[in-house]
């Protein structure tokens, strides 16, 4: 019998390798997003606009004007 993971399942058990380990399963899947199809990279792009777009209706204080993010994020490299 064949039984499956979930995400979060998984998650917690890759957490439990040693650091050399996950840092070769991060290669490996981040190799595996580089031979996808320009149909699943779109697929996989609307679906993250989506979840931010989602994150923002739920609260829209998360985010800001570009101009001020930018202007923030300089002074704080000016700092």
């Amino acid at each position: 019998m064949i039984s499956f993971m979930s995400t979060e399942d998984l998650e917690a058990e890759a957490l439990k390798l040693t650091p050399r380990e996950r840092a070769r399963l991060a290669e490996r899947l981040l190799q595996s997003l580089e031979n996808l199809s320009d149909e699943e990279n779109a697929g996989l792009w609307a679906a993250e606009a989506e979840r931010r777009d989602i994150a923002w209706d739920a609260n829209p204080s998360i985010g800001g004007p570009a101009d001020d993010v930018l202007r923030d994020a300089r002074a704080r490299l000016d700092a």
